[in-house]
C-alpha cells in the first residue's frame, strides 16, 4: 500500500500518548488512594484497554444490530468482498448486514485477520454496483491497516479520562488533590477526543486511497458519498442520534450531511445527484476553498472536511 508508513506512525504516536495519558491518571488516582505500586499503574492500564479491544467488536455487533448475509442472500456482495480481499491480500472478511435505518458501510474486528463487513440494508437501493463497490474497496482498506485494533485501543481512553474526572472533581478531601486529579481528568479527556478525532480521519484518507487501488474508480467513490449524505439527510434526527456514539464507523460523517450535500452539489456541475469522471477531473484542476467555519467543525468531526477528501480523491483520477 503506497504511503501507509505515514499513517502507522501517526497511530502508532497516537497510541503512545493516548496510554501514556491513561496511565498517567491511573499513576495519580492510585497514589491519591495509597497505591504506590508501579505494576498496578501499568497492569490497570493495560487491562483496560485489552478489554476494550477484545470485547469491542461484540459492542459493535449488539449496537448496529448485525448479523451474518450469506451468500445465497447476495451472491454479487460477496463475489466484490472476495475480489477485494485478494486485490488487498487479506483473508476474504465475513459479509454482515446491520438492520438499522441509514444506508452506509463499516468494518468491525480485532485485526485484518477477523474482519466484518457490513453494509446496513438502506445501502443496497440506493448505491450502483461501481458505487456499492468503492464503498466496500473503502471498508477493506479500513481492515487492511488494521484501523478496528486501533481505533478500538484509543476510543477507550478518553472515556477512563471522563470517568476518572466525574470521580475525583466532586470528592470531599482537604488538600484539594482529588479535585485537581478531576480537572486534569477533564482537561485529559478533552485532548484525548480530539486525538481520537484526528486518527479517525487520518484514517479515512487512506482507506480511500486503498478503495482506488483495489480498482475502484475515484468518481465512484465521490458519488457513493454524495449519495450516503442524502442519505443521511433524510434519516429521521432520532437515528441519527441513537447512532451518534458508533458514528466513526461509517463511510461518512453521518451528523454533517446536510452541509456536506452543500459542498458536493459545487462539483455536481450536471446537477443529476452523482458525480461522474469528467466532473471529478474538473476539481482535479482547480483551486478549493474551505471556510474558516468548515475547519473548525473539522476539528470536532470524526471525517475530513467533504471537499477536502473529494480533492484529494480527484487527485487519484
Amino acid at each position: 500500500m503506497r504511503g501507509t508508513w505515514k499513517l502507522k506512525l501517526r497511530m502508532w504516536l497516537t497510541m503512545i500518548i493516548m496510554f501514556t495519558i491513561v496511565y498517567f491518571l491511573v499513576m495519580l488516582a492510585g497514589m491519591y488512594l495509597g497505591i504506590s505500586s508501579w505494576s498496578f499503574f501499568m497492569i490497570a492500564s493495560l487491562v483496560i484497554v485489552f478489554l476494550q479491544y477484545w470485547f469491542g467488536p461484540s459492542l459493535v455487533k449488539r449496537s448496529m444490530n448485525v448479523r451474518p448475509l450469506s451468500e445465497a442472500e447476495a451472491p454479487n456482495i460477496h463475489q466484490m468482498v472476495e475480489e477485494l480481499a485478494q486485490a488487498a491480500g487479506v483473508p476474504k472478511p465475513e459479509v454482515c448486514i446491520s438492520e438499522i435505518n441509514i444506508p452506509n458501510a463499516f468494518a468491525y474486528g480485532r485485526s485484518s485477520r477477523s474482519g466484518h463487513i457490513a453494509i446496513t440494508r438502506p445501502i443496497l437501493g440506493l448505491l450502483d454496483r461501481d458505487e456499492l463497490r468503492a464503498v466496500l474497496g473503502h471498508e477493506m482498506g479500513h481492515i487492511k491497516h488494521n484501523d478496528m485494533m486501533v481505533t478500538a485501543a484509543v476510543s477507550v481512553i478518553p472515556m477512563i479520562c471522563y470517568y476518572i474526572a466525574l470521580s475525583f472533581m466532586f470528592s470531599r478531601n482537604e488538600n484539594g488533590g482529588g479535585f485537581i486529579i478531576g480537572i486534569l481528568g477533564y482537561l485529559f479527556y478533552l485532548i484525548g477526543q480530539l486525538l481520537v478525532l484526528f486518527i479517525s480521519r487520518t484514517r479515512e484518507y487512506y482507506a480511500d486511497e486503498a478503495s482506488v487501488e483495489f480498482g475502484n474508480r475515484p468518481a465512484a467513490l465521490v458519488s457513493a458519498l454524495y449519495k450516503l449524505s442524502y442519505g443521511a439527510a433524510r434519516t429521521n434526527e432520532q437515528t441519527i442520534k441513537d447512532l451518534n456514539t458508533n458514528r466513526a464507523f461509517f463511510v461518512n460523517d453521518i451528523n454533517n450531511a446536510r452541509n456536506d450535500i452543500n459542498d458536493f452539489r459545487q462539483i455536481d456541475f450536471d446537477g443529476d445527484g452523482s458525480i461522474s469522471d469528467d466532473e471529478l477531473r474538473k476539481l482535479a484542476n482547480s483551486q478549493i476553498k474551505v471556510t474558516t467555519t468548515n475547519k473548525l467543525m473539522e476539528l470536532m468531526s470524526t471525517h475530513p472536511d467533504s471537499l477536502k477528501r473529494v480533492k484529494r480523491l480527484s487527485e487519484l483520477e
